[in-house]
């Protein structure tokens, strides 16, 4: 079954794609000092909090571990993030014929219908064709997609600011979650599935990275490096056993960013800024991360005369 659009973007392009995501990487090493204090407000978070909230937080963090395994409710539907890249190629395409004056019949979506008509499900691409669409389409995709979670988080960040410390309990599980689901529908945009394991273990890194230090940001794009190849993945994925250590770096990482969410009603205004630059810098770990192997994988197609 042929993609929608035909298209591929050339060798040179793909490697002044890839020579932007390297320079991404190099700038995401910096490190500033107050990052180190990030533990501060959770050992006093620890001391200030009922049991009972604790150990509410506790049974989030372990559904977690269920993510990995078998995705739990977390998992995502790949029919939304489908019908969003198809009305962005479609998009894609009306522009393209009008800079072009053409209008090319080959391009309309299967049945023959207009690009401008609203598609049923059935007009739907699956993931292998989705891996097929030009990157401009999935940047679109994503970076639309991410603004809405970033200001949904912005929204979930203010409510949870008004109780100021109790409240902080309930929304680091509830980040922790949005970020899984926007990093899962990244991953879609890209052509990835989440519902594999292997891909959960992918959005995992992602998080551990946007959460880590100049050392730790390094040792993960090393890890990433070999995801792909299938002699080393038994490797990466051993690295996962400690998945819990990944999970609370996530979360002691901007812990000073909620220091001052502590204080109730003012914790409106910090946290609802906290919780929008978590989400903006998982979602730009998670967009980077998988374009780049996106880019990988068409550079050997390339490469092998397969396109």
């Amino acid at each position: 079954m042929k993609p929608l659009i035909e298209y591929r973007e050339s060798q040179d392009i793909l490697h002044q794609e890839l020579k932007q995501i390297e320079k991404w990487e190099k700038e995401q090493k910096d490190i500033f000092f107050w990052e180190k204090i990030g533990r501060w407000p959770f050992m006093l978070l620890d001391r200030l909090t009922p049991k009972i909230i604790k150990d509410k937080l506790e049974q989030l963090l372990n559904e977690l571990g269920s993510f990995i395994q078998n995705g739990g409710k977390y998992l995502v539907k790949e029919e939304t993030v489908l019908s969003r890249l198809n009305k962005t190629a479609c998009e894609y395409m009306i522009k393209q014929n009008s800079a072009d004056s053409v209008l090319d019949t080959e391009d309309q979506p299967r049945g023959g219908k207009n690009t401008n008509a609203e598609h049923s499900d059935d007009s739907l691409w699956d993931l292998k064709q989705v891996a097929e669409l030009p990157l401009t389409i999935m940047d679109q995709t994503a970076d639309d997609i991410t603004s809405g979670r970033i200001t949904f988080a912005t929204a979930q960040g203010a409510t949870t600011g008004i109780g100021g410390v109790f409240t902080i309990a309930a929304d680091i599980p509830i980040l922790l979650g949005l970020s899984l689901k926007v990093l899962q529908e990244i991953a879609l945009c890209y052509g990835f599935n989440p519902h594999d394991k292997q891909e959960r273990i992918f959005i995992i890194k992602c998080m551990q990275f946007a959460s880590s230090d100049i050392v730790g940001k390094k040792a993960v794009l090393e890890e990433l490096a070999l995801f792909d190849d299938p002699s080393r993945q038994a490797q990466v994925f051993s690295q996962m056993q400690g998945w819990r250590e990944v999970i609370n770096t996530y979360r002691d990482q901007f812990g000073w960013k909620k220091l001052l969410q502590m204080v109730p009603i003012a914790g409106i205004l910090f946290g609802s800024m906290a919780n929008r630059g978590a989400i903006h810098d998982v979602a730009e770990a998670g967009k980077m991360l998988y374009r780049k192997r996106r880019i990988l994988k068409r550079l050997v197609e390339v490469e092998n005369g397969l396109e």
